[in-house]
C-alpha cells in the first residue's frame, strides 16, 4: 500500500508539472491535432476535412500554436508544398507521443473499469498459507493482468488491515464483528486433535475427558481462531478441572512440539496433512472431532469493490474451493 501511495504521489507531481507548463504556454490538444492533420493532409482544406471542422478553425489553431511557441512550424517548400520546420518536426513528434500515451491510457482505463487489469490487496490468516500459493497461482493464470498484493498475518493483524483499508479482500475462518463485512463461503476447514504417533491414546475410541486432561495442551496465541477452538474444548471438557497449557506463536512450532512429545493440540487439518500421511503425527479419536469450520472470503460492507477486486472475487468463487488442501488431495 505504501508503494502504491508513492507511485500516486509521483504521478500527481508529473501531472502538476506538465499542467503548469501547458498553462504557461496555453498549448492545447486541438492545436497539436491541427498541426498533425495539416501535415497528414498536405493543406488546410484536407486537414479541416479530417478534423470535421472549418478551414478558418484549423488556421486559427495553427496560428495560436505558433504564437504560443514563438516560432513558425510550417514553411513553403521549393515546389510550393507545405513542409515542417525543424521546430515543427519536434512539435509533431511530441504530438504523436501525446496521442499514443492518451490512447494507451484510455485502453488501460477501459481495462481497469472492466476488471481486466488493476491491483488487488488480498489478505489471509496465517493458516491459509498452506493453500494460498495454489490460489494465487490459479489467479495469475486466470487474471494475469491483475496484480495481487498478498499479505499473511494472524487473525488480529488481518482484521486490523481490513479496518484500515490496507486490504480489500481477506480469507479467514471466523468473520469479524468489526468492521462489518460481507462474506462468501469458500469451503470446509476441518480441525483435528493431534498427538505423537506413539502416544497411548492413539488408536483408542473410548478416550474420556479425563484422559485428555492428563496431557499438556499446546495452544496458539490469544486472538487466533485455533486458540478460540481450543478454549471451547476446554469449556466442554475441563469445567472444574486443572489442565496444563503451553502457548506457541505458530502452527509450525506447535507441530514440532507435538512431534517432540510436549503435548497434544487442536490444529487445522490443512496444516498437518503431510505429517499425518507420513506418520509423523496421529489424530486422536475424540467425540466432536474433527471440528468442521468454514473458510470465508470477506470484504468491508461499507466499501464498494473495485472492478479488479470484483473480478478476483468472481474467479475465487468459481474455483469452488478446489485450491483447499482437502479438495487437492481428493483430486490427486
Amino acid at each position: 500500500m505504501t508503494r502504491a501511495k508513492g507511485k500516486i504521489k509521483k504521478i500527481f507531481a508529473a501531472l502538476n508539472k506538465a499542467t503548469t507548463m501547458i498553462h504557461e504556454q496555453a498549448i492545447t490538444l486541438k492545436q497539436l491535432r491541427a498541426l498533425a492533420a495539416i501535415v497528414a493532409g498536405g493543406n488546410l482544406s484536407l486537414a479541416a476535412s479530417r478534423l470535421n471542422v472549418t478551414v478558418p478553425a484549423v488556421s486559427t489553431q495553427l496560428r495560436n500554436l505558433e504564437a504560443n511557441l514563438g516560432e513558425p512550424l510550417l514553411e513553403r517548400g521549393p515546389d510550393g508544398k507545405t513542409l515542417l520546420t525543424a521546430i515543427g518536426r519536434e512539435v509533431l513528434a511530441a504530438a504523436e507521443q501525446i496521442d499514443a500515451i492518451l490512447s494507451s491510457c484510455i485502453q488501460k482505463v477501459s481495462a481497469i473499469s472492466a476488471g481486466h487489469e488493476g491491483l488487488v490487496f488480498l489478505g489471509a490468516v496465517s493458516t491459509a498459507k498452506y493453500f494460498a500459493p495454489h490460489l494465487i497461482a490459479q489467479l495469475r493464470r486466470q487474471v494475469p493482468r491483475i496484480k495481487i498484493e498478498f499479505r499473511i498475518g494472524n487473525r488480529e493483524e488481518i482484521i486490523s488491515a481490513l479496518k484500515s483499508r490496507q486490504i480489500e479482500l481477506a480469507i479467514m475462518g471466523r468473520p469479524p464483528r468489526e468492521p462489518e463485512v460481507d462474506t462468501d463461503l469458500l469451503g470446509d476447514h476441518p480441525h483435528v486433535l493431534i498427538a505423537p504417533p506413539k502416544h497411548p491414546l492413539v488408536g483408542r475410541h473410548d478416550i474420556s475427558s479425563s484422559d485428555l486432561l492428563t496431557n499438556a495442551f499446546l495452544v496458539r496465541e490469544k486472538g487466533s481462531g485455533t486458540r478460540a477452538l481450543m478454549e471451547r474444548l476446554f469449556d466442554r471438557i475441563g469445567v472444574g478441572s486443572d489442565y496444563e497449557s503451553i502457548e506457541f506463536g505458530s502452527n509450525e512450532t506447535i507441530k514440532q512440539a507435538v512431534m517432540a512429545g510436549l503435548g497434544i493440540a487442536v490444529i487445522s487439518a490443512h496444516t498437518v496433512q503431510a505429517e499425518l500421511m507420513g506418520g509423523r503425527l496421529a489424530m486422536l479419536s475424540f467425540p466432536g472431532f474433527p471440528i468442521i469450520r468454514q473458510w470465508f472470503l470477506v470484504r468491508r460492507r461499507d466499501t464498494p469493490m473495485t472492478p479488479s477486486a470484483k473480478r478476483v472475487r468472481d474467479v475465487v468463487l468459481a474455483l469452488k474451493g478446489s485450491f483447499l488442501p482437502g479438495a487437492l488431495s481428493r483430486s490427486g
